[in-house]
């Protein structure tokens, strides 16, 4: 008898093991990965998103003066696709821990070589890329639960941004597109299949030579001068002459713009022009 109690107590134990192994709850702290295009690639973040929970946070939970993993769980790191600019120092392409110094009236943001660290004693001050203070903000709302986003993006610049219980903090990345786009036009134009339009279209938005813009645009328009698909760019060649003060000629490319629009049909860019020509009369 002893030995079917046992046989039983085995098998009842390596049942509740096995239950065991397939519970699956979720983390206190969910993980988070946002990736963020950005100039000609994109950022990607990592951390972990701990929740107030009805307790003090910064400078009590998280305390002021000690380096901190800006998170929960994992390390926080930051992957740049192409060379970013943090601090006025320029960061290639890699991956990267970002750690922050909290307190009361200055935070410190650290961008390290270290993509590990999870407690103050594993930080080294030697593998520090750039370090950047920044003014702590207060919310006139609570945040629940950590948060790290990427707001006010343009083209080359960009505001990362921590917000938890009331406080706020923020920092700007930005990336040299200039450079590269320059030299991709000037290397286009050197082939037998030019951008025309996307090289005018960058010039015109980016206060470029807009006499070449419009050279670029009027020969676009060229190649397909009453196609179906040129209203946009009558549309933009309007808008480089409107730029330019030559009110006249703007109007009568919006002119066109709007028949060529009406023939597609395409409503979006027949109101565009006639708030074009509204604005120029």
């Amino acid at each position: 008898m002893k030995h079917v109690f046992l046989s039983l107590a085995i098998a009842a134990a390596l049942c509740s093991t096995s239950q065991a192994q397939q519970l699956k709850t979720p983390p206190p702290s969910t993980p988070q990965y946002v990736k963020q295009d950005f100039g000609l690639s994109n950022i990607e973040l990592s951390y972990s998103r701990p929740g107030v929970k009805g307790r003090k946070i910064f400078g009590d939970l998280v305390p002021f003066g000690k380096v901190w993993r800006t998170g929960a769980n994992q390390a926080t790191t930051l992957t740049f696709a192409d060379a970013v600019t943090i601090g006025g120092t320029t960061i290639p392409a890699g991956k990267y821990g970002l750690l922050t110094i909290p307190g009361a009236d200055e935070w410190t943001v650290i961008i390290t070589h270290q993509t590990d660290v999870t407690n103050p004693a594993a930080y080294k001050a030697d593998q520090d890329i750039v370090q950047v203070k920044v003014r702590p903000r207060n919310l006139p709302f609570s945040v629940e639960t950590f948060t790290i986003l990427f707001a006010d993006v343009t083209s080359n610049s960009c505001n990362l941004q921590i917000l938890w219980e009331n406080t706020f903090i923020q920092f700007p990345i930005t990336t040299d597109v200039d450079t590269k786009v320059m030299a991709q036009i000037d290397n286009a134009m050197n082939k037998d299949n030019h951008p025309y339009f996307a090289a005018a279209f960058y010039y015109l938005e980016n206060g470029k030579d807009l006499n070449k813009a419009l050279e670029w645009f009027d020969k676009a328009i060229a190649m397909d001068p009453n196609g179906t698909n040129s209203f946009p760019l009558y549309y933009q060649k309007a808008r480089c002459l409107a730029k330019m003060g030559r009110k006249q000629e703007a109007i009568t490319s919006a002119k066109k713009s709007i028949e060529l629009a009406q023939q597609a049909p395409n409503a979006d860019y027949v109101a565009l022009n006639q708030k074009l020509i509204a604005s120029l009369q």
